[in-house]
């Protein structure tokens, strides 16, 4: 208050008049309050344009990590990670090739197996043959064996008819014992008659023979008489056998006649 005691004031140049204090004091305060606002609003502009600035470069930042070695390395470097990300490079580097490897062994495996079902196959048709073979085998046994025991039988009829011509009457027939077979097997007097019957012999069926006399010599002597007329009856001779026979006195015959004349 002035000291008349009445408010003091100013003049307003814009207006021409007087004002007082207090509304300055207002006008001042809404300068203030808009002064501030727009210091408001310049840092919010600032705010969003540095936030869209650091989006781009944080943006570039990453791509430059993901695309760019070196930076990778200077960065991590700075942070003290270079050596680490080596290894672990070399690391993923190792397990690429292994898996690389890994599908080559898968691949491999894939032609073991094929190669493996490729056998089977082959080894299936292989027991079909040799089933096939074992069914042909068997019927060739069984022809053998009718053959054998036809010829076994021919040669019993035959060398008995020849010994009757010769004026020996003695039955022919198989001698069985439990450790020696003889096919041809007579006796009569003092006369025994001991052969072998086959289809082809050579030389060797009269080794078989002679282990044969010289077997029943010792477990079976009362078989064996004084003489001993050994005999070969085969539907084919062979020379070696015809020539052996004729050094060691062995008969050999066959049906239509005596190939080695007997020495009784």
């Amino acid at each position: 208050m002035s000291p008349t005691g009445q408010a003091p004031f100013a003049y307003d140049a814009v207006s021409s008049g007087f004002f007082t204090v207090a509304t300055i004091q207002v006008r001042i305060g809404k300068l203030a309050a808009s002064l501030k606002l727009n210091l408001e609003i310049a840092n919010a502009g600032r705010f969003t344009r540095w936030s869209a600035f650091a989006r781009r470069l944080k943006k570039q930042f990453l791509e430059l990590l993901e695309k760019d070695l070196e930076f990778r390395y200077a960065v991590a470097g700075y942070l003290g990670l270079s050596e680490v990300l080596r290894r672990l490079d070399s690391i993923g580097e190792s397990i690429r090739k292994l898996w690389e490897n890994q599908e080559k062994l898968w691949e491999n495996q894939e032609k073991l197996w094929t190669e493996v079902k490729a056998l089977r196959e082959e080894q299936g048709r292989l027991w079909e043959e040799v089933r096939a073979l074992n069914v042909r085998v068997a019927r060739v046994e069984r022809t053998l064996e009718k053959l054998t025991l036809d010829v076994e039988e021919e040669a019993r009829i035959v060398v008995e008819h020849r010994l009757r011509e010769m004026g020996y009457e003695l039955k022919v027939a198989p001698l069985i014992l439990p450790v020696v077979e003889v096919d041809i097997y007579g006796a009569t007097g003092d006369l025994c008659v001991v052969g072998e019957a086959r289809v082809r012999a050579s030389s060797r069926v009269i080794d078989e023979l002679n282990e044969k006399v010289e077997l029943l010599k010792r477990i079976s002597p009362d078989k064996l008489r004084p003489r001993l007329l050994k005999v070969v009856y085969a539907s084919q001779p062979l020379p070696d056998l015809v020539e052996r026979a004729e050094r060691e006195g062995v008969w050999v015959l066959k049906a239509t006649g005596d190939v080695v004349k007997p020495e009784v």
